[in-house]
């Protein structure tokens, strides 16, 4: 063989796959048509975050005189934004370059397929191809935006997530298609750089796999932000007209905007890669279908990220990639899934983890709720972010921690202590117990604990 492993896709899932693979002390090759990192890092998670913090500092910027700071005209230079967002990601590409030759992980650029028992196919840019031969194999292939073809994508005015980020200066206005998390997200980001948004969602409420309460807050500030949400409304056609886009609703109505942004979903990338052939079982959605050690159905052949189906979370792919490097290699590796956060990066963000309330109930298990507004802690108004609140979930009968969803300043980093709380079942004594240091924005998940106990102020 020429290797112990061979992964296939270097994104989070593949390139952490192939690192750990290595530290095994297995000799590694990792396959990648694109640049390292996949679309988190690429197309994605990166170079929104950017985004998203020049949004803030524009935020800031405008209300600095409320702290105290005189400035002059606030101004956005988009150009700048756009190149401090690739600066960015090329810096934390160059990190996971060198991490790969650190590890003395063989990086091949090319597109690779299964080609027979322990065989992968690599076809390079310029046509050419040639087999390696792998002990184990790891796909991980990852997923791209789902652009359904009556909406009429062009690349051009009406666009995916991809396409925008490449965008070196915003639209004046800008159609959202897709009330989810990648939708919302750009809903904040381009309303906060005066960017006329419309968001349109089929179903009742945005967010519609998160926490109703944090999903009707955030709704109600967009709509204080000026963004335009037209929920329960399904798009009947889409037309380019000149320099701009008509969108025709259900109802009749008429949307005119400068730009479509197609966020409906994502497509798992499994065609072209020789799954049928090799007898690899897939799911009713087209998902690698995998055991707990993410095995195939073809033994030697793992999957990891988004073609599993599991969640479409970079973290979880990545978890998935660790303990598939580690099976691979003769070691027992599991990824607990009961304890996955879901971290969304709007203005305010939201930080969930564990149950809902739609969840508990649906589940018929007793819970009590305790929800404390950051509007009641002491930092939160020092920052002049106090917009939101912490919500926990407990079971009545033993106050174990079923579930924590925080909208409001930093919850994405707040989470993670509503995490360890569900991985390993803390209950709401333990937790408000735990001293929580003064001022600052956690005494909130202590005060929601102690609320959700039955103990008030």
């Amino acid at each position: 063989m020429d290797f112990q492993v061979i992964v296939i896709g270097a994104g989070p899932g593949g390139y952490p796959a192939a690192l750990e693979a290595a530290r095994l002390g297995a000799k590694t090759c990792l396959i990648e048509a694109d640049r390292v990192g996949g679309t988190c890092l690429n197309r994605g998670c990166i170079p929104t975050k950017a985004l998203v913090e020049s949004a803030s500092a524009l935020r800031l910027a405008k209300k600095a005189a409320e702290f105290g700071v005189k400035t002059g005209e606030v101004v956005l230079d988009y150009r700048r934004t756009h190149a401090r967002q690739e600066e960015i990601v090329s810096k934390v590409r160059k990190g996971v370059h060198f991490l790969l030759e650190k590890n003395k992980v063989t990086l091949v650029a090319g597109k690779g397929r299964l080609a027979g028992p322990h065989q992968v196919e690599v076809v390079r840019e310029n046509g050419q191809t040639e087999i390696l031969t792998g002990e184990k194999i790891i796909l991980a292939t990852g997923s791209e935006p789902l652009l359904p073809a009556g909406l009429s994508y062009d690349g051009e005015a009406v666009v995916s997530s991809t396409d925008l980020l490449e965008m070196d200066a915003p639209p004046e206005s800008l159609l959202i298609v897709g009330g989810g998390v990648i939708g919302c997200e750009f809903a904040g980001i381009y309303s906060e750089m005066g960017v006329s948004v419309t968001l349109v969602e089929a179903q009742p409420t945005i967010l519609p796999n998160v926490d109703e309460d944090l999903a009707r807050k955030l709704q109600s500030l967009f709509k204080q932000r000026g963004v335009n949400l037209r929920t329960r409304t399904k798009i009947r056609k889409v037309s380019r007209t000149g320099g701009v886009v008509k969108v025709e609703l259900e109802d009749g109505s008429e949307i005119v905007a400068e730009k479509v942004l197609l966020a409906v979903g994502r497509s798992l990338n499994t065609s072209g890669l020789g799954l049928e052939e090799a007898g690899v079982a897939l799911g009713g959605r087209g998902e690698v279908l995998v055991n707990e050690r993410l095995e195939t159905s073809v033994p030697g052949v793992y999957a990891v990220g988004d073609i599993t189906g599991k969640a479409l979370l970079a973290h979880v792919a990545t978890a998935q990639g660790l303990a598939a490097a580690s099976n691979a290699l003769g070691l027992s590796k599991e990824v607990d899934y009961s304890a996955v956060p879901n971290c969304i990066f709007t203005y305010p963000e939201i930080g969930s983890v564990g149950l809902t309330t739609r969840q508990a109930k649906t589940l018929g298990i007793p819970f009590s709720t305790g929800r404390f507004p950051f509007t009641a802690n002491g930092r939160a108004l020092c920052e002049g972010d106090a917009e939101g609140f912490v919500k926990v979930l407990a079971s009545e009968e033993t106050g174990k921690i079923l579930g924590m969803h925080i909208i409001g300043p930093h919850a994405t980093e707040l989470i993670a202590e509503g995490v360890l709380a569900v991985r390993w079942g803390l209950n709401l004594e333990q937790l408000e117990g735990t001293i929580h240091a003064h001022p600052t924005l956690a005494e909130a998940l202590a005060d929601a604990c102690r609320l959700a106990a039955g103990r008030g102020f």
